[in-house]
């Protein structure tokens, strides 16, 4: 057990679940800046009346991901350092 409170096995799940939900995010920011904003699904904020893009919503999923992955590199580094 770690310093932290964190088994080497609960830091991995952990990292995992932060680089699957970061790589979605990064993807929802590309399809944000490549489809127009009348093309997109409507379960991510479709405009009739826009033909431009969503770029604040697609620079913030790029943020907001590219955070995630991070967290999500020292974490699992971290339960590789706990589990030597």
């Amino acid at each position: 057990m770690s310093t932290t409170g964190f088994s080497s096995t609960s830091l991995r799940t952990i990292a995992v679940l932060l680089l699957v939900v970061g790589l979605v995010a990064v993807v929802l920011g590309i399809v944000y800046f490549v489809v127009p904003a009348h093309s997109l699904p409507a379960f991510m904020g479709r405009l009739h009346t826009v033909s431009g893009h969503r770029s604040r919503r697609a620079v913030a999923a790029v943020i907001v991901g590219g955070l995630l992955l991070i967290g999500g590199a020292f974490a699992f580094a971290r339960s590789r350092a706990y589990a030597r």
